[in-house]
């Protein structure tokens, strides 16, 4: 059955109730924006399900006043038909009123909902992202506005209107035939207790349902976004049979879900033949006793049809009313995560010269309780230009995010011009740096767009200029489209080097105090490299620049060069000092690089 996509604990009652609980809470913060639309609809409902309730006992007066066949009383009979028109017309338009506030409402909730989630998940942190694949986040935004159109469709479309209808109906059936409306009463309660009960315990397999669906949805966009690495390591049957097992898990579930869902449907209709059954039987036997009229009989059998219609709609609206909380419940749970990175500012950075300290930096990661930098101290003066450099796992990662507040220091302090960056926002930090990745990833977007997003208020010229530093005209100007060219998914219209370029010129737009380089030449030709070498020195001129290296050949004339190991820094100097010291990792490095792989066969 799929177990293993549903959690023990949403079996628990405490917890369903939680989960609505939190659903409702975000719902509400948007809805109450529109309270004026959505009790417009509650009203019109209302009103409408009582005139339905109301104008077959109008139908029932003028047939008693048709069976007496007296035709002194056409005019009586007219006056009726005119008022029952009168009640339809005010009924139709009062559902129109009802439909179009409820367009109105729902699509505006809906947006307010999505807006709600994307506003909330975009600033969740590094690590948040990296943890969830982007397809199922993008699903989740999506499930949780449908939820609620679900959700609300049935509440105000059948689940108020069966309320006022049914009660409704028992009591008009009262104040004609008492005994009839104890029939309809107890059926009721029969029915929709059952209905209730029944759902409730198929809960856990919508929910499994529902989470196997959002698994399979998660299975197909990494595949998606990856296949490039599917066909280059000829994984395509491997994909397919794993996609398989997920999508015949997703199918088992959900085929006995629907099967339980028969078995419902399989119940009710057993209630409402019996039902039919020893209403029609207590009739007849009645109208032999004279107790009861034929028009009576008629309009027992157009309340119980409408009763049955609407009753048989109960199953679906709470199934509706598990699944969409159940739907919206996962986006509801990011909602109330809090973020990872809070930030308190108490100042803000305005005019800084980008002179960087680490005060005793240790970072140890929660997942595996691994220390990564360890009592970490380092300096790096104003204007200064220094590499980190390290094998794998040294800290050199690790160093950046923490200096950009992607992860939170688990002790020590990072200044920046003397300032505490817990204490500035994080968008006020990061405007203060440039980070060109080693891997860029741009946006299914204009190049112009790509570019301008270094500085988004930048005009033409200057993305121009910008474009032009970074060597981007180069190829830009081959493209039909030029600067309009849009770039593909994650940039994959365009080669590594091109996309690099892309990154470098967004930095030049931005202008930061800081840059930080993630060996930001690497996926360049000789050719490339060399115009962007030239990019790169007027761009690092007077600014803080730190430059994560894995060729060393590319910081020969760094200020400072810093070898980590460990997350402690074991070596630091020029590059002709720390090539002069034997032993040390730094010249090891070095000769490696310069004399080559050696292959032994």
């Amino acid at each position: 059955m799929g177990e293993q996509c549903f959690p023990v604990f949403c079996m628990e009652k405490d917890y369903l109730n939680l989960r609505r609980k939190l659903v409702l809470k975000y719902y509400w913060q948007v809805i109450r924006r529109y309270k004026t639309s959505f009790f417009a609809v509650i009203t019109c409902t209302i009103v409408a399900s009582i005139l339905d309730v109301y104008i077959p006992l109008k139908y029932l007066h003028l047939w008693n006043v048709l069976s007496t066949n007296d035709f002194s009383i056409v005019s009586a009979a007219k006056s009726i038909v005119i008022l029952i028109m009168v009640l339809n017309l005010t009924r139709f338009l009062i559902q129109r009123i009802s439909g179009f506030s409820l367009s109105f409402f729902e699509s505006s909730v809906m947006a307010g909902l999505r807006e709600q989630g994307f506003s909330y998940m975009i600033e969740h942190s590094h690590s948040f992202f990296a943890n969830n694949f982007s397809g199922s986040l993008t699903y989740k935004i999506n499930k949780y506005a449908r939820a609620f159109e679900k959700l609300t469709d049935r509440m105000v479309a059948d689940g108020l209107p069966l309320i006022v209808r049914s009660v409704g109906t028992v009591v008009a059936i009262y104040t004609l035939f008492p005994k009839y409306s104890y029939i309809l009463g107890i059926f009721c309660v029969i029915f929709l207790l059952t209905a209730f009960i029944y759902i409730r315990y198929k809960l856990k397999y919508d929910v499994i349902a529902s989470e196997c669906d959002t698994k399979t949805t998660g299975t197909f966009a990494d595949a998606i976004s990856n296949h490039s690495s599917i066909q280059l390591f000829t994984g395509h049957e491997y994909e397919k049979s794993r996609a398989n097992k997920i999508i015949q898990e997703q199918k088992k579930a959900t085929v006995f879900n629907w099967y339980l869902w028969e078995g419902l449907g399989a119940i009710e209709s057993f209630y409402i033949f019996i039902i039919e059954f020893i209403i029609f039987w207590v009739a007849v036997g009645d109208w032999r006793l004279g107790l009861i009229t034929l028009p009576l009989i008629v309009l027992l059998q157009v309340y119980f049809v409408r009763l049955v219609d609407g009753l048989w709609s109960f199953g679906a609206i709470v199934r509706a009313y598990y699944e969409s909380f159940a739907d919206a419940h996962e986006m509801a749970v990011i909602l109330n995560t809090p973020y990872e990175i809070i930030d308190k500012p108490s100042q803000v950075a305005k005019n800084i010269e980008g002179e960087v300290v680490f005060e005793d930096v240790t970072y140890v990661y929660k997942n595996n309780n691994s220390k990564v930098l360890d009592k970490f101290s380092l300096k790096i003066p104003a204007g200064q230009k220094i590499a980190i450099i390290g094998s794998s796992g040294a800290g050199k990662t690790t160093f950046v995010r923490l200096l950009m507040r992607l992860f939170n220091l688990t002790s020590g302090k990072i200044l920046i011009d003397k300032i505490d960056i817990n204490n500035i926002s994080q968008e006020n930090l990061r405007e203060k740096i440039s980070f060109v990745p080693q891997d860029p990833v741009l946006f299914h977007r204009t190049l112009m767009e790509n570019i301008r997003y270094g500085k988004r208020d930048a005009t033409d010229a200057e993305v121009f200029t910008a474009a032009h530093l970074a060597h981007c005209d180069e190829f830009i100007d081959l493209l039909p489209l030029g600067y309009e060219t849009y770039v593909g998914e994650r940039g994959v219209k365009l080669s590594g080097g091109e996309r690099q370029r892309v990154a470098i010129a967004r930095a030049i737009l931005k202008n930061a105090p800081i840059l930080v380089l993630d060996e930001a030449t690497s996926s360049l030709d000789s050719h490339s490299e060399y115009l962007i070498q030239d990019a790169l020195t007027k761009l690092i001129k007077g600014k803080t620049t730190i430059v994560i290296a894995h060729r060393l050949s590319t910081i020969r004339q760094m200020d400072r060069i810093i070898v980590l190991d460990k997350g402690k820094i074991i070596e630091e100097g020029t590059h002709n000092e720390l090539i002069t010291k034997e032993g040390g990792l730094y010249k090891k490095l070095w000769d490696l690089q310069a004399g080559g792989f050696k292959i032994q066969i």
